[in-house]
């Protein structure tokens, strides 16, 4: 028997209403093993239906009203803003309408045919889009590939550099320096470059921000040829945080700020797609300049040119940024609504669809606006229940993309495959290859994410990831060299392809997805300060850690930190493929123990149905809510009864 979470009580007027059972001040005692459950009854505080009425608010502020009221609200709305002229005020009443829901545009008297054509085709061919959309669609790939790149070239640079500066030995001094090193851009990301997004967003608005990150990019880069100390590498990739920090949270900002609703999931997850391609760029660069040999007066020409070539894709950015319209939505907070619908116009084929956008993102904005709940916003993330378990799973995955040990791989797999008996050009070259299995292997996830399922490809992942660790590891004990390192590559390689689908796009997605709209934006700074801490911890620690307890042993403690994360994505993460912001609070709402208590009766269920062969029907934790009492929409108000 399924498990449902809502129950139905009567208010003090008889009228019936849909609730959940789980909230701050009661949780439920754990259901039982059985096939039936019980569940006790409750009753939801203020506070909470006024969250979950902010979040119907958020979701779709247009919701419940008619067409005749939502294109007043368009004419006034452009006459207000004084936007345009007739031709322009008939968009925005148009617009308004197709704002409630975009896909019943069928139901919106008054468009033209050529409008209705462009509106379906929006539908049914989501990538047809004006060609600026296109240059706005590989200004944010190549931001990405700028950032793999930044990451990536100190794989090989640091093989050559190190014996220049006097660090490439195995003493605590040498490997603490050269992990230090590696780090450093993430250090800076974590203490101050991702806390600098807001403000320069605030001053210099997504272009300028981008411009400005791919800058010191670029400046950094150049810093790095021209270095002849550990601590003057040190400065130069600390400042290169301050180009990667800020940068990874505007791009997909201003992605999702300025593209349409039916391809803005496919471009954050292209993020990671083009980041992979950008790691993949670092180690061909590592592979081209290995053999340039030194000129007179320049010791490292080699690693010199590695390093700095991470600067050309940060210069293309440069050259082409301001020819993309400025994030319509930075416009609108600013005030200057003309000029965001003049970019929006620039980024859509109709006025109707621009007006359509502009629209919904200025009552957003208005209803955003509105929501004070009395707390402080950080409070809430951690004191609301619902809001916790979010973070808590958000925290996980992102914890998780480090310690599943990826980035071993992607900042040492040269060194790693050094100490196997690899040569250096083979070093290189085996880099390489897990660069191209990184990229190829990233590319199936924007189909597979949203058919198996986040928690589901973790749950497959993992297990797999750490298999491929240990073997990898152990492979290290093979006495003959060629077994050996075709073992190391093919280990490494493996994990690659199980990475890439799984933990690599997963976090960014569930964490954008998982907490409620009114408090998103704190989730996901925190979401991105810990993946760049545990990222810096990871670099720093892996060349004492190889030292003191070989490779075999390293690879084993991130294999057992796979296996921990099975677990904790079984036991406390749910999951959220296909769910609206409403069924993500059911959903949120289940308290921890309980949705722990049935992650470990999945084990028992996946050994009978897929091990043993057996028809067993699988439980379901949480049912959809019944709604029928009341719809809670944009005029909701928690403190009148629903009336059916």
């Amino acid at each position: 028997m399924a498990k449902n979470f809502s129950h139905r009580d009567s208010d003090s007027s008889g009228t019936s209403r849909t609730k959940f059972d789980y909230e701050p001040e009661r949780e439920h005692d754990e259901l039982n093993h059985a096939a039936d459950y019980s569940t006790r009854q409750a009753s939801m505080s203020a506070a909470d239906r006024l969250r979950r009425n902010i979040n119907a608010k958020l979701a779709n502020p247009l919701a419940r009203l008619s067409h005749a009221t939502l294109m007043d609200k368009g004419a006034k709305y452009a006459a207000e803003h004084q936007i345009g002229g007739k031709e322009d005020i008939r968009a925005f009443q148009m617009g308004a309408c197709l704002a409630q829901d975009p896909s019943k545009y069928d139901t919106v008297q008054g468009l033209t045919p050529e409008e209705l054509r462009v509106l379906r085709n929006e539908v049914t061919n989501r990538w047809s889009q004006p060609k600026l959309m296109y240059i706005v669609i590989i200004l944010c790939s190549t931001c990405a590939a700028v950032q793999g790149m930044d990451e990536a070239v100190v794989n090989g640079g640091q093989l050559f550099y190190k014996p220049q500066f006097g660090i490439d030995g195995r003493d605590h001094r040498s490997t603490g320096l050269t992990g230090l090193l590696n780090a450093a851009p993430y250090l800076c990301c974590a203490t101050i470059g991702c806390w600098l997004t807001v403000p320069f967003n605030n001053i210099f608005g997504r272009r300028g921000t981008i411009f400005i990150t791919c800058l010191f990019s670029a400046l950094a880069c150049f810093w790095q040829g021209f270095v002849n100390t550990w601590w003057h590498m040190f400065i130069a990739r600390f400042f290169l945080g301050f180009g990667i920090g800020p940068k990874s949270a505007t791009v997909p900002i201003y992605a999702a700020e300025t593209t349409p609703p039916a391809i803005r999931g496919a471009l954050v997850m292209q993020w990671q797609m083009w980041t992979a391609f950008g790691i993949m760029l670092g180690y061909v660069s590592d592979l081209a300049f290995y053999k340039v040999a030194d000129r007179p007066g320049i010791v490292g020409l080699n690693w010199r040119l590695m390093m700095a070539s991470a600067m050309l894709p940060a210069i293309v950015v440069l050259c082409f940024v301001f020819f993309c319209p400025e994030s319509p939505r930075w416009y609108m907070s600013k005030g200057r609504h003309n000029k965001a619908y003049e970019s929006m116009c620039k980024l859509r084929y109709l006025k109707v669809q621009a007006a359509r956008d502009a629209f919904y993102m200025h009552t957003l904005l208005e209803a955003e606006s509105e929501i004070e709940l009395g707390r402080n916003k950080v409070v809430e993330l951690i004191a609301v229940p619902r809001n916790r378990r979010a973070a808590l799973a958000s925290e996980i995955v992102m914890f998780m993309q480090q310690f599943c040990g990826v980035n071993v791989i992607a900042y040492y797999s040269s060194q790693i495959f050094l100490d196997g008996g690899f040569t250096p050009i083979s070093a290189l070259s085996a880099s390489l290859g897990f660069g191209i299995v990184n990229w190829v292997f990233a590319i199936p996830a924007v189909y597979t994410i949203d058919t198996f399922g986040r928690r589901n490809l973790l749950l497959a992942t993992f297990p797999l990831m750490a298999l491929f660790m240990f073997f990898t590891g152990f492979s290290f004990l093979i006495p003959q060299k060629t077994a050996r390192t075709a073992c190391i590559a093919v280990g490494i390689y493996l994990f690659g392809v199980c990475y890439s689908p799984g933990e690599g796009p997963v976090p960014f997605t569930y964490s954008a997805e998982a907490y409620p709209l009114y408090v998103r934006a704190y989730g996901m700074s925190l979401a991105t300060a810990t993946t760049w801490l545990f990222n810096f911890v990871l670099s720093i620690t892996w060349p004492s850690l190889s030292t003191a307890f070989t490779p075999q042993g390293g690879f084993a403690w991130y294999a057992a930190w796979n296996i921990v994360g099975f677990f904790l994505v079984l036991l406390f993460m749910p999951e959220t493929k296909g769910k609206t912001l409403e069924e993500l609070d059911q959903v949120f709402s289940v308290p921890t123990h309980v949705h722990a208590a049935y992650g470990l009766r999945q084990i028992p269920y996946f050994i009978k149905r897929y091990l043993l062969g057996q028809h067993v029907e699988p439980e379901r934790l949480y049912e959809p809510e019944d709604t029928s009492d009341g719809d809670v929409g944009y005029d909701y108000d928690p403190e009148k009864p629903i009336t059916g």
